[in-house]
């Protein structure tokens, strides 16, 4: 299905009728390439990007690649002069080898792409952290990946090839049609994505896992100055996550029921809950008597997107941040909530309940 985009520019005149502008075609995507460049949020604002132009083991150049706050990477490719087809193949030969790199690989792909950019900082380490206030763990870098090609359009086979990987196959690539318009001499930049990006990231989560989950949901809680308040939670029973659909989207999953360890990122484990009430907004959420201590955005100031995110939960264990829980070996995570399959979070979880003493 052929995805179509338009501009109006609109009449302060109540009787004039909305001005359609003009689509020109991009001559150059070199041009789109620097644009992102420059400006990663053309496509998501919640990527960083630490790569352009990074050649493969097998002599081939990947035009862009980025991380996101979970760690994954995503390999980037403009179409170009390239069949469709041939676009998604590369992409995908490309991402076979993304898989295998190492953390310190990807670092030394990021450092060389500082100095040709001139930025401030060659640590990878300490750019995601400014950019996602988060600290990078090497266990969740490059634990999935994710792929997208940027085009003016594609036909048809092409995208029915797309949605069938994602749908049935669950291969994490998606594509954005970007087309140009004019007015007056300017320039303007229109983007549509395929699929919705977070049903790609979703993808990408599950393709990376492996093993059984256990059943026990695991919970990051971003507590600090200026946002949310671990003694908020505490006193109200809630968890809660917002800034983006990226951070809020999980706890829409969540059910009455479940159960989910939290654990503040930097600090450690702080709580045990069992999940009372499905997610709401902050607007919803909050009511004129709680005197809370922490910041959290209301859907009326900043939009749904943006809006903080609350679920109700029972307090079956809670710690204070200077009590928190600890050690090494343990699950850590960027996701607010994550369903985790792998060894390390069935030994947080045992870990967790000797220590609490929760059955």
């Amino acid at each position: 299905m052929a995805v179509q985009q338009g501009i109006w520019k609109i009449s302060q005149s109540a009787d004039a009728k909305p001005q359609a502008l003009r689509e020109i075609k991009l001559e150059n995507e070199a041009l789109l390439e620097q644009q992102i460049v420059k400006d990663i949020s053309i496509l998501n604002a919640h990527w960083l990007l630490i790569g352009q132009q990074v050649t493969t083991d097998f002599g081939k150049k990947i035009d862009l690649l980025a991380v996101d706050a979970s760690g994954s990477v995503i390999v980037i490719e403009l179409k170009k002069d390239r069949t469709p087809r041939d676009v998604v193949a590369q992409t995908i030969d490309y991402a076979s080898w993304v898989e295998t790199l190492t953390s310190d690989r990807l670092s030394r792909i990021y450092a060389e792409f500082a100095v040709k950019q001139g930025l401030s900082s060659q640590s990878l380490d300490e750019v995601f952290r400014q950019k996602f206030s988060m600290v990078l763990s090497e266990d969740d870098l490059n634990s999935s990946h994710q792929m997208v090609i940027v085009a003016a359009e594609l036909d048809a086979s092409t995208e029915r090839i797309i949605t069938y990987l994602n749908d049935k196959a669950s291969v994490a690539v998606n594509a954005v049609f970007f087309s140009v318009f004019e007015d007056n001499g300017h320039q303007y930049l229109s983007r549509a994505w395929m699929i919705d990006p977070l049903e790609t990231e979703e993808h990408a989560v599950n393709t990376s896992a492996k093993g059984h989950w256990n059943g026990e949901l695991y919970c990051s809680f971003g507590a600090g100055p200026g946002s949310r308040n671990w003694e908020d939670a505490i006193e109200y029973g809630f968890v809660s996550g917002g800034g983006g659909r990226w951070y809020s989207k999980t706890l829409l999953d969540v059910s009455p029921g479940d159960r989910l360890w939290v654990n503040i990122p930097g600090t450690g484990y702080v709580g045990v809950a069992e999940v009372t009430a499905s997610a709401v907004m902050a607007d919803e959420f909050i009511t004129e008597d709680m005197a809370l201590k922490g910041s959290y955005a209301r859907a009326e100031d900043v939009g749904e997107d943006n809006a903080e995110f609350f679920v109700g939960v029972k307090w079956l264990h809670t710690e204070t941040q200077s009590t928190a829980f600890s050690e090494v070996g343990l699950f850590g995570n960027q996701n607010t909530i994550a369903r985790p399959r792998d060894k390390k979070w069935d030994h947080t979880v045992e870990r967790l309940k000797q220590v609490w003493m929760i059955k």
